[in-house]
């Protein structure tokens, strides 16, 4: 049994701010515009394929009722396929004003194929003060909360035949001016065996 070289292959970081999602329970992009990379057709055609998922930001809660925030990692032609998706996080009932947070993701393609065909497996954490139950930093740091918060499960298929734009959203599930997330930073790597 030979000796397989790794190789990581860069396909999308950020140079800018992605815009804020405040005061709504619509989903949307969270990563500037130029973050949104095409995965070419085929790119993900090997079982066992990864990919690595890191976005640092800040996020502000509302007080008592600050709801729950899912993040979606989507593929498809218009970035149409949620291709994994996060818990549905509880926030912290005590309001955060610009608190940092980290996304980190891993996904591992388990089918290959055509039309809804290929899927991947995740894991990964978010962490933030925000999180429920986090403790200030003085008294103990940040929370962690992890995905999938049961055991893991393959993600929505998709085609991997085609060109896939790769996107970050996150969808909040209370509207108020006081619950807003940016991202700051965004990086996705590939992680590719020779």
């Amino acid at each position: 049994m030979g000796m397989k070289l790794l190789q990581q292959v860069l396909i999308a970081d950020s140079t800018a701010d992605g815009a804020a999602l405040v005061n709504t329970t619509t989903g949307a992009s969270i990563i500037e515009p130029q973050a949104r990379q095409l995965v070419p057709g085929g790119f993900l055609g090997r079982i066992g394929q990864k990919l690595i998922l890191d976005a640092y930001g800040r996020i502000s809660t509302v007080v008592t009722t600050p709801g729950t925030l899912t993040f979606e990692f989507r593929l498809g032609p218009t970035a149409n396929i949620i291709a994994a998706t996060s818990p549905a996080f509880a926030l912290n009932t005590v309001a955060k004003t610009n608190v940092s947070w980290h996304l980190h993701w891993e996904m591992e393609v388990r089918a290959i194929g055509i039309s809804t065909s290929a899927n991947m497996i995740h894991q990964g954490y978010w962490a933030s003060e925000a999180v429920v139950g986090a403790p200030v930093p003085g008294t103990g740091g940040s929370g962690i909360l992890l995905i999938p918060a049961s055991a893991p499960a393959v993600g929505t298929g998709f085609d991997m035949s085609v060109n896939n734009v790769a996107d970050l959203q996150a969808d909040w599930s209370v509207a108020n001016a006081a619950n807003s997330i940016q991202c700051h930073m965004y990086r996705l790597l590939a992680l590719n065996m020779n």
